[in-house]
Order: C-alpha cells, then structure tokens, then sequence
C-alpha cells in the first residue's frame, strides 16, 4: 500500500471538484474549479483540466503539495437488493388504481393558458 493519506467516499464515481472541496484541499467549490481548469491539479500523474473529471477507487491526486489516494468504501445501508422491497410497499397499490381509470375525454378543444409578464417601470438615470 502507499504512504499517502486516503480519502474515503461513500459514491463512486465522484466528481474531481466535489473530491477537492471533501479532502479540504480547497475553500469551496468555485476555488475548485478554478484550480482544476488553470492546471493545478494532477491526476494519476497527469495535468487535469476537466472541473468533472470522474474520480474512482484507487486514483492519486495531487495539489499544492498534497497527494491524497481515494478508497471507495460503500454506505452500510446501501446494498442495492434492499432498494427494491423498501420502496414497493403501499405507493404500488394508489398508482395502479390511478392506471386503472379511464382517460376523460370532452369535445371542448383545448386552450393553452396563457402566462402576461407584468410590464415594468421604465428605468430613469
């Protein structure tokens, strides 16, 4: 293994200007994309200049000195078989009484609303 310090993220694959703002490597998300797209940044030993470079498990990257190598290690609850029965249980049953009813049919031809913006003020210097 190496002697770099390891950055753990829970979502793979993260966007090299979230992994920067993460690892505090920076102020805030507008730094981020600053450093990234003047050549700050390199990545597995290469200029990078895409602000959503897709980052994964195992990429070094390097800025002002520091060199952080990411590990991807997943949420406990995130098991991608429990997603399923979580999420059928009662909204199953209203959305297929919805499919069930008909379609309401009328003969009035449809008129699509229209949206006035308010006029504004004139502007005076």
């Amino acid at each position: 293994m190496s002697e770099h310090p390891i950055i753990d993220i829970s979502v793979e694959p993260i966007e090299l200007c979230k992994l920067l703002k993460i690892a505090n490597m920076v102020g805030g998300g507008g730094e981020a994309k600053i450093v990234i797209s003047e050549g700050y940044v390199v990545v597995n030993g290469e200029v990078e200049f895409q602000k959503r470079k897709k980052i994964r498990n195992g990429d070094i990257v390097q800025f002002d000195g520091e060199i952080i190598q990411v590990a991807y290690k997943p949420h406990k609850n995130s098991s991608k078989s429990a997603k399923p029965t979580q999420s059928l249980p009662k909204s199953s049953s209203k959305k297929s009484k919805v499919k069930n009813t008909p379609p309401a049919i009328s003969d009035e031809p449809f008129i699509e609303p229209v949206f006035e913006r308010p006029k504004r003020k004139p502007i005076s210097f």
